[in-house]
């Protein structure tokens, strides 16, 4: 298991996990959908998928990065898939997509097992929470783009991971 720093809120934090990089195979994992159905990566297996991960629904900066993949998820082509992780709970998650109209992107909890989190490196140790950063998966199930916001705070490169996404064309 690997180390490393970010900060959250102007702290250090240590975010634990396996930390991947562009041409590693993405690790197979299981989220929950707001139904609280288990829900796996392989059922996206054939299709380019840009994982955008956040700490949680009730914080501006992870608000702005869903409605912007929601955005560009409505001018993605079909074999593009957008999952938004974090460790909110279900509930917490569907309230916030209803709210926001959130119908583009696949939103899911890593909460119950932080598979997903652990097997890509987003887990804060200090708060159980997840990281906040960007993967583009291609459909051979290989990391074509990857982000690790050091500054939690702060918004994804989005435009790095729509260049990764168009990349694959």
């Amino acid at each position: 298991m690997d180390n490393w720093k970010a900060t959250f809120g102007g702290k250090p934090v240590t975010l634990v996990g396996t930390h991947l990089a562009v041409g590693d195979r993405a690790p197979h994992f299981e989220v929950i959908d707001r139904n609280l159905q288990t829900v796996s990566s392989n059922q996206f297996k054939d299709k380019t998928m840009i994982i955008s991960v956040f700490p949680s629904v009730d914080t501006s900066v992870c608000a702005l990065q869903n409605i912007r993949f929601n955005r560009e998820a409505a001018r993605m082509d079909d074999d593009v898939a957008i999952l938004s992780i974090s460790v909110d709970l279900p509930f917490a998650q569907k309230r916030f997509c209803a709210a926001e109209h959130l119908d583009n992107v696949h939103v899911y909890s890593d909460h119950r097992d932080l598979d997903f989190g652990m097997k890509y490196g987003f887990v804060i140790r200090e708060l159980r929470l997840l990281g906040r950063g960007v993967v583009v998966v291609d459909k051979k199930g290989m990391i074509r783009h990857i982000e690790y916001v050091a500054d939690i705070g702060q918004e994804p490169d989005y435009e790095a991971a729509l260049r990764a996404v168009r990349d694959l064309r």
